[in-house]
């Protein structure tokens, strides 16, 4: 039979002691790294931007999901505010030779907006006024048309038109596309699409606002 020998309370008493001390020294440190974490989050960083005039247009060509004239200018006017677009823009719908409300064969949008750029890439001409600087930041953005993934499986076409025709107006970085869309096919959670984009201060809390209050 062994006998482990009992330390003496002394000794325990020390020990506890210089336990609770490495804990306190230990205690400030957590939130300190949290805040040098997202310090270094270049998605949290902040920059200064001007508001950009710009257009485009587009015809949908897709098979799984028709759209409406009206049905496809709200589709399209959601996720330009969602990228950061001011809300002074216009959407016409094109291609629109059927009733309201009805399918078109091939539907189109003309798209007139202000986006954000950073200020450091806008070049000014020689006596053109300058343009009014705004306090921006950098957000990871998610392209969704939809809330759940077998609504947004129907719309892979839609996403793939936006990533070509639209995304590359805005000021983004760090892509990430991804799609497996197949015509006539549903694959849920097959087409991705997100990037950081430069949101306004401003419009960024007004969207949380809105999100907020539709809850």
């Amino acid at each position: 039979m062994s006998i482990r020998s009992i330390p003496r309370m002394g000794s325990f008493a020390s020990r506890l002691a210089a336990v609770s001390l490495a804990m306190a020294a230990l205690a400030p440190a957590a939130p300190a790294r949290a805040a040098e974490g997202a310090a270094s989050d270049p998605a949290a960083a902040s920059e200064s931007a001007v508001w950009k005039p710009t257009e485009t247009s587009f015809v949908y060509m897709g098979f799984t999901t028709k759209y409406s004239c009206e049905g496809l200018v709200d589709k399209v006017r959601s996720i330009l505010l969602t990228l950061g677009a001011n809300r002074d823009l216009t959407v016409y719908g094109t291609g629109c030779a059927v009733s309201a409300g009805r399918p078109a064969p091939m539907p189109g949008v003309r798209v007139r907006m202000k986006v954000l750029q950073p200020a450091s890439s806008v070049v000014s001409s020689g006596g053109a006024a300058q343009p009014s600087v705004v306090p921006a930041h950098w957000k990871w953005v998610e392209v969704k048309l939809n809330g759940d993934p077998l609504s947004d499986a129907g719309e892979c076409e839609l996403v793939e038109q936006l990533k070509q025709k639209v995304l590359p107006l805005f000021a983004t970085r760090d892509t990430d596309f991804k799609s497996t869309c197949v015509p006539h096919q549903l694959n849920p959670n097959g087409t991705r699409l997100r990037a950081q984009v430069l949101l306004a201060d401003e419009a960024d809390k007004r969207a949380a606002a809105s999100a907020e209050a539709a809850r």
